[in-house]
């Protein structure tokens, strides 16, 4: 937000032909960074570390920037890598990028104004009551208005912005080609699987009709939860392009890490989290993978959390879901055969990998489930998991090497890290054993 309240605005690149510019803009610019680094090492008579040149804070705070303002699909993988790398990216580099997951520039209201007058026709205005045309929120996809109906109903229209549907797979092509020349990397990365299943959910997240779909569906499985809610839909206002729901009054979760709100509160909201994304996993065996704390509200009057956005959600077989049902029975037995058998199946164990290396994976495993084995309330933020997690994973991917894992789990990782970071955010010790027992 700007000093006067108001967001910045930045025209969004809707052709591809800008798109590509800003894209090869934004590689010369981190090329000519690289290279500076790198003769400052030549002159200091330092052994060349290619690494070190790349992955710098201030080439991560360039390519946040860029990304902020290209908006799409290259903002929303810059904030999967923000999340999805504490093994694999230096953790100034990944703390730079996570401003992708907060920054969020507005279309400038020319633009928003073509936008609704394709989606919904000459004279849009006519069909609300009242608009605003300053945007509650931004983010990579789309922009939120607050608008209400002629009938009085309070809606939140969410507006994706143009060009960002198209730009799919070009967006992630490139970002791919940038993954591609980090072959310094502890880590194999599948490149073209990643890819493929990013474009997959990313093409998923910009059908906001889908969406509609995905959040009728998910108030249906959520209807017996009192402590859940989600939004209506408003059928008539919503399109491809616009997704109108109803505007839901709370306490963004963010607010909720404050000493002033009650421990008892803010344990209670990570529990029904955690609940919600095991039965998200075991029962409904649909999941809602985009854990942006911003994607949640607190609802005081009733103490519900009510879920704002279902545009990336994962649907899994039961085979699926019976794997990691088998590996977290091994690891709450200490079940070290049992726990190689189902890495296996998952993919993230391969039959020519030497024992040392599955055993590292093991630990691996071990230690990201920490919570689900430990006895009693597990303390989010004082467990330090995840910096013990990186360090793991790093000191396993350089003394044995490490596979990038399954590309069909990448997103249920996103959640389950996701998850685990607002639970820490709100300084929670919530007894999660007890929670994934019901479900073994």
């Amino acid at each position: 937000m700007t000093g006067d309240g108001k967001r910045r605005r930045s025209a969004v690149p809707a052709s591809r032909a800008s798109r590509l510019l800003r894209f090869g803009l934004m590689s010369g610019e981190l090329a000519l960074s690289a290279a500076a680094a790198t003769a400052r090492q030549f002159s200091t008579g330092k052994r060349l570390d290619l690494a070190a040149a790349i992955l710098t804070p201030g080439n991560a705070g360039l390519l946040a920037r860029r990304l902020a303002t290209l908006r799409g699909p290259a903002m929303k993988v810059g904030q999967m890598l923000s999340l999805q790398s504490e093994e694999i990216i230096p953790p100034e580099f990944r703390n730079a990028l996570s401003m992708l997951r907060s920054q969020g520039y507005a279309m400038p209201d020319s633009q928003l104004r073509r936008v609704l007058g394709r989606e919904y026709g000459k004279g849009w205005e006519r069909r609300f009551a009242r608009f605003d045309m300053e945007p509650a929120a931004a983010a990579s996809i789309g922009q939120i208005h607050r608008a209400r109906t002629h009938g009085g109903r309070e809606l939140a229209l969410k507006v994706q912005f143009p060009g960002v549907a198209r730009s799919v797979d070009s967006d992630v092509n490139n970002l791919a080609s940038l993954l591609r020349r980090l072959d310094f990397l502890p880590v194999t990365l599948d490149i073209d699987s990643i890819a493929a299943e990013a474009k997959r959910q990313l093409h998923l997240e910009t059908d906001y009709q889908g969406e509609a779909r995905n959040l009728e569906r998910y108030a249906k499985l959520v209807a017996d939860t009192p402590d859940v809610v989600v939004p209506r839909i408003h059928r008539s206002l919503t399109t491809r392009r616009i997704l109108a729901m109803d505007w839901m009054d709370g306490d963004p979760l963010e607010s909720l890490a404050s000493e002033a709100v009650p421990q008892a509160t803010r344990n209670a909201i990570a529990r029904n989290l955690q609940s919600l994304m095991f039965r998200e996993l075991f029962e409904f065996r649909f999941m809602q993978t985009d854990p942006n704390i911003a994607n949640y509200l607190y609802l005081p009057a009733t103490q519900q959390i009510g879920l704002l956005d279902l545009g990336s959600v994962g649907e899994f077989p039961p085979e699926f879901t019976d794997r990691y049902r088998r590996v977290c029975r091994a690891l709450l037995a200490d079940d070290t055969e049992g726990m190689r058998a189902a890495a296996t199946e998952i993919g993230y164990i391969r039959a020519d990998d030497p024992p040392d290396r599955v055993q590292g994976i093991i630990e691996i495993i071990r230690l990201v489930c920490e919570p689900l084995s430990h006895r009693g309330p597990y303390d989010f933020a004082g467990s330090g998991m995840m910096g013990r997690v990186r360090d793991l994973g790093l000191s396993v991917a350089m003394k044995q090497g490490l596979q990038s894992p399954p590309p069909e789990t990448i997103f249920l990782h996103r959640k389950l890290l996701g998850t685990f970071l607002i639970c820490s955010r709100l300084r929670a010790r919530v007894n999660v054993h007890a929670l994934i027992e019901r479900h073994l």
